[in-house]
């Protein structure tokens, strides 16, 4: 291998390590009550969003509990 290839590759995993070392600090800086925006450098890494209802929400399946307003209370009354 030619010696000035290596001196690039190794000048560019150098900058890579700075650049992961610079964000490490960021973060371990910023870590005090959390609130609040986030700053603009941590708004650049996006997160692919998930879709549809959150858990919790209305499409809950009901148990059956013994409740004439559950529709599960009534099949199980009249499968036995």
């Amino acid at each position: 291998m030619d010696v000035s290839k290596i001196l690039a590759e190794l000048k560019a995993e150098r900058e890579q390590i700075e650049e992961a070392i610079l964000s490490l600090e960021r973060l371990a800086r910023g870590r005090g009550k959390g609130r609040g925006r986030p700053p603009a450098w941590m708004a650049e890494v996006t997160l692919p969003k998930k879709r549809g209802r959150p858990p919790g929400s209305k499409n809950k399946v009901r148990a059956a509990t013994g409740n004439p307003d559950s529709t599960n209370a009534n099949t199980t009354a009249i499968a036995s």
